[in-house]
């Protein structure tokens, strides 16, 4: 990893441990003050936020180890890994506030005590998460951090959280009920279990080396086509590892052709390949003799393929 990516992570974590924790000790403290269950409920959200950003803060280290023996391949997995970890912190942490709000509106409880400081607590929890979601957002797009950009997506879901939380808070000053509050909460965790379900989700395929995306393997196919002595591109497999593309496939080229010739082909195809595409980790290309068809090839994806999956 470069040292670059690699301080772009680290600042965004820390900004996020930083602006995560005092919007969760404020709200968590006027959420109990206030017996306001939505309060509360967005205070702990915010408190997974700070245990999302320690984690990403930690497996930075984890991931800029260099490639060793275990692992040829490097340690970028280790981020994927870490945002698949945090879904599941996250759904927990959902399902328990869904659990909490509809306890107290069966057994019911205490309407919230409202007061002008939990308004103001509240709105600067939408102006705060604002500002933390553009920080991990801008940054984690600058270092092409799937982990950032998961925690954007959270924040941006937190924003919602809290505006419901005000929303909420303006009907139960009028209304004086609990049922508002605990609702809005039970909602709240619904929305932090969703937004968990959908990250897993997105980062379970790049965990089973799949990838939902056809532009690339286009692009590759181009990069074929424009480089004399090379045809038939198949076989074509790519995955991400933390963001970087790995890219395999096979292409033909003339069997009288020496050895030579096919590993300059070979590579005028990478660097074309390279010149078209960003964030690769490695492009490796087996090179066949022109007519040399396998049918018993059963993985990996060709031309006829991608162009029908695309009608």
């Amino acid at each position: 990893m470069s040292s670059e990516r690699i301080k772009l992570i680290k600042t965004a974590s820390i900004i996020s441990i930083c602006g995560n924790l005092i919007l969760a000790v404020l709200k968590i403290v006027f959420g109990i003050i206030a017996k306001s269950n939505a309060v509360l409920a967005d205070g702990i959200d915010s408190s997974s936020d700070v245990l999302i950003s320690i984690v990403s803060l930690a497996v930075v280290g984890v991931m800029s180890k260099p490639a060793d023996v275990e692992h040829p391949f490097g340690h970028r997995r280790a981020e994927t890994i870490a945002t698949a970890f945090l879904s599941f912190v996250l759904f927990f942490s959902g399902a328990q506030l869904v659990v909490n709000s509809v306890s107290k509106l069966i057994n019911g409880g205490q309407p919230p005590e409202l007061s002008i400081t939990v308004f103001i607590v509240t709105v600067v929890s939408i102006l705060g998460k604002l500002a933390i979601s553009l920080s991990q957002s801008i940054i984690g797009k600058r270092a092409n951090s799937q982990m950032l950009i998961a925690n954007a997506k959270n924040m941006t879901g937190d924003i919602l959280i809290s505006s419901s939380v005000l929303v909420g808070l303006v009907i139960s000053l009028f209304s004086d009920s609990l049922i508002v509050d605990s609702i809005i909460a039970m909602l709240i965790g619904l929305w932090v279990v969703k937004t968990s379900v959908n990250i897993f989700m997105e980062v379970n395929i790049e965990l089973m080396d799949g990838n939902t995306e056809l532009e690339p393997y286009r692009i590759v196919f181009e990069a074929v086509s424009i480089v004399d002595g090379a045809f038939n591109p198949h076989r074509a497999r790519m995955r991400k590892i933390a963001g970087m593309w790995d890219i395999d496939f096979d292409i033909h080229v003339d069997p009288t052709c020496s050895i030579t010739k096919a590993h300059n082909i070979a590579r005028a195809v990478e660097d074309e390949i390279m010149r078209r595409m960003d964030n690769i980790l490695e492009v490796v290309i087996h090179v066949e003799p022109m007519g040399d068809i396998d049918d018993t090839e059963s993985f990996g994806l060709t031309e006829e393929l991608i162009e029908t999956a695309q009608e």
